[in-house]
């Protein structure tokens, strides 16, 4: 059930326990995250679940007043003082809610317990990417879709097959529906998408449990540049998974999941009480 935080964040919460923040990527919505993340809780948790959808996604409408990621950022803040007002919570963030989850690390560190960055955006406006090339590719199937759907699955897919598409359609493409097009391809994209400052800061140590999961063939986010921040994180996981695009946690679902899980776990033996 989606619930409604005064008429600008849409959110769903699942369980009972320490708080588990998790942001999707631009385009989508928060039931991307939960298609693969629910699993991980099926037998019983102590956890408490905190979907977001970001604004402009899902149904967390873009107010008028909101032209950048900060802006984005600065309700997205208001909202965790709202809703776990100094609890320590853990953080999940997917590509430009990896990016967010950047921001929020810089302004609540002394709250989290865990940072977990699947194929995150960083606060770098020219990236290093790899060559874009596709792994095993059904053309018949290709041809048959809408070229919007095709467009996106083709630039966040390395294996485009008749099982990732099936996924795609029906954990992606229903948030793809919602988003607000006009405002993603506005002067925000160019003008406002990245922060004033680099939220992760040369000087800034995190200690907590962490996790930074990236795709070798990702030519939306890449991977090498996320290298740079190993030392700023001494207790984080670098996974660079092979065979898979923007989308890992389609395309190697069962390896995603165990590598969250394993963090999860990590978390769990030092969060805070």
């Amino acid at each position: 059930m989606h619930i409604i935080w005064q008429n600008k964040i849409s959110y769903t919460r699942r369980g009972q326990g320490f708080p588990l923040v998790i942001l999707h990527a631009m385009g989508t919505d928060h039931r991307a995250m939960m298609a693969w993340m629910e699993p991980l809780f099926e037998a019983g948790s102590n956890w408490e679940r905190i979907y977001i959808d970001l604004p402009a996604h899902g149904h967390s409408l873009v107010q008028p007043w909101m032209k950048t990621s900060a802006d984005i950022l600065s309700v997205i803040l208001d909202f965790l003082d709202d809703l776990i007002p100094n609890r320590q919570f853990a953080l999940v963030g997917k590509s430009f809610g990896g990016y967010i989850a950047q921001g929020i690390l810089a302004k609540k560190q002394e709250y989290l317990d865990g940072l977990f960055l699947l194929t995150p955006a960083l606060h770098i406006k020219e990236r290093s990417l790899p060559p874009r090339f596709t792994g095993e590719r059904d053309e018949e199937l290709l041809a048959e879709l809408d070229p919007d759907i095709r467009g996106a699955f083709e630039t966040l897919v390395y294996t485009q097959t008749e099982g990732n598409l099936h996924r795609f359609l029906e954990e992606v493409q229903p948030g793809r529906l919602l988003a607000d097009r006009p405002f993603l391809t506005s002067e925000w994209r160019t003008k406002g998408y990245f922060f004033p400052a680099d939220p992760l800061s040369d000087q800034q140590t995190f200690t907590a449990p962490t996790l930074f999961l990236l795709g070798r063939q990702d030519f939306v986010c890449g991977y090498q540049d996320h290298w740079t921040l190993l030392e700023r994180f001494p207790h984080a996981a670098f996974t660079v998974l092979d065979g898979v695009g923007h989308l890992a946690e389609l395309e190697k679902r069962e390896v995603v999941q165990t590598l969250c899980k394993e963090w999860l776990g990590r978390v769990d033996k030092t969060k805070s009480l």
